[in-house]
């Protein structure tokens, strides 16, 4: 019995094929080999044409089962990962109307600004955890606005997950995680935010039905079989944003547990059942998968816009040619902790909520051109991410969030040793690596939503831990440079207001 999970990305689209007994990943694939093209025709516009995502949906799927290896009458349940907060629009014959708003577009900023001022900043933190700022809805008052004969001709809103189920089965439905990541969800009252929709004056009834993020939404079309190469009547039984699905994947599902990722951006994803917000919107709250109007799980999103860019910009930038990540490493092991003086800071990325959207660049602070060379950099530069991490667990920690344990993956910057000794150091809590991957995840909740799996704790019981991270000797010493990084951030913090 097989299943199968994708994960519908900006970049790419990636698909994990899963023994639904071992649990175990049997065959995976990522098309394109490079990257999908973003398409900005103004500055601060993002934009990606939902048939592109599904070709490589098509891709992916074939070429899972290009040999005889596997046999697709196995597959019995598919999940759906996918990139949050995009806007996909479909007319009256289930057309495209314009290509999404993804979510990296920041078109949409003075919408949200505009519902604010509507609603008030306190209702709408209380209502939807949030402030709408440039999330779905703010983007859809920005096509009415913008674009209105192609507003009067929209007959259905999605999300990017919620198009790539409707390729599959031809049914036409959303999501509470779903609604929740678009600010579409009133929290207080267990239902749809009326309130905001009216505020922003976009018809409530352009969102489709809800179906459960678990359970059946739908069976593989005969349309959708001879495109994707699987039979018919597969049942469609998961899916979420990734970021909830990166969560699940690394087996996070209840308060004071915690998942991170670190690629080019990082980002910490903890939960809690208590409907807690920031006041400054540096953290954003969602429905996790798991929530329930009787078992509240919110995941509390914080992110981090510099982090793995500012290592990649080193290795592209500083590091010869045929050196890769895993060699810069080694090459910092002679260095000691605090790299000799010399700090980054790795927000070079543009604005960071975590500053309440100010940009203040990278910084390469106290360079000594006598003693300081590429694997000082190599080293400060990972020390200013895992700085940039503590620093955001601090923020989650004074709005009452306090997790004990760390989950991530085993793809991203959390393979470094020095950089998880660093965090788990400074935080005092472990860090769990796992072998897991957000289609393979995507492919375990489809196990759980068809029925397969008993809970999600049976779905997720087998996962492979590569290793665990434990605060060692070194927590005073990475304290004391902790410190002092905090000390030259918040003198940049302080001159960027004076300026």
């Amino acid at each position: 019995m097989l299943l199968l999970g994708y994960d519908i990305g900006s970049s790419s689209v990636k698909a994990s094929l899963v023994d639904a007994d071992t649990r175990e990943v049997i065959g995976f694939q990522k098309s394109p080999i490079n990257e999908m093209p973003i398409d900005a025709p103004k500055a601060g516009f993002a934009e990606q044409d939902p048939k592109l995502w599904w070709h490589h949906v098509k891709q992916t799927t074939k070429a899972l089962f290009a040999s005889s290896e596997h046999n697709p009458n196995d597959v019995k349940a598919i999940g759906i990962a996918y990139q949050m907060h995009g806007l996909v629009l479909l007319d009256k014959d289930h057309q495209l109307l314009r290509p999404s708003i993804i979510w990296c577009d920041s078109r949409a900023v003075d919408c949200g600004k505009y519902a604010v001022k509507q609603l008030g900043s306190s209702y709408c933190l209380e209502h939807y955890l949030n402030t709408p700022g440039n999330f779905t809805a703010s983007k859809l008052r920005w096509v009415k606005q913008n674009e209105p004969d192609i507003y009067n001709q929209i007959e259905h809103c999605l999300l990017p997950g919620d198009y790539i189920a409707f390729r599959m089965t031809g049914h036409i439905a959303t999501t509470t995680t779903g609604l929740s990541e678009g600010i579409l969800w009133d929290f207080k009252e267990e239902r749809r935010a009326m309130e905001l929709m009216d505020a922003m004056d976009i018809d409530a009834s352009l969102w489709p039905e809800s179906v459960a993020t678990f359970g059946e939404q739908g069976r593989l079309s005969g349309a959708a079989s001879d495109e994707l190469g699987l039979p018919p009547n597969i049942i469609v039984s998961y899916r979420a944003g990734d970021q909830p699905n990166n969560a699940m994947a690394l087996n996070v599902f209840n308060p004071n547990e915690a998942a991170a990722t670190g690629g080019t951006s990082g980002v910490i994803y903890t939960i809690t059942d208590q409907l807690i917000h920031d006041t400054k919107s540096r953290i954003n709250g969602f429905a996790h998968v798991n929530h329930s109007s009787d078992q509240k799980r919110i995941g509390q999103l914080l992110c981090i816009n510099g982090a793995g860019i500012q290592y990649a910009w080193m290795k592209k930038q500083v590091a010869p040619s045929d050196v890769d990540y895993a060699m810069m490493e080694q090459d910092t092991q002679s260095i000691p902790i605090g790299s000799e003086g010399l700090r980054v800071m790795p927000f070079g990325n543009g604005a960071e909520r975590i500053f309440e959207n100010k940009i203040i660049g990278s910084h390469i602070l106290h360079l000594d051109l006598n003693r300081h060379q590429k694997r000082h950099l190599y080293k400060a530069s990972l020390e200013g991410i895992a700085f940039a991490f503590v620093y955001g667990f601090e923020i989650l920690k004074s709005i009452g969030l306090n997790p004990n344990l760390l989950h991530v993956g085993n793809d991203n910057l959390f393979r470094s040793s020095h950089f998880s000794n660093c965090i788990c150091n400074l935080l005092g809590i472990p860090i769990k690596l796992i072998d897991t991957t957000g289609a393979h995840g995507a492919a375990l909740g489809a196990g759980f939503g068809a029925g397969i799996y008993n809970s999600l704790v049976e779905a997720f019981q087998n996962q492979k831990i590569e290793k665990i991270y434990h605060p060692g000797h070194d927590a005073q010493v990475y304290q004391d440079v902790y410190a002092a990084w905090c000390t030259d951030l918040n003198h940049i913090l302080t001159n960027h207001l004076k300026s």
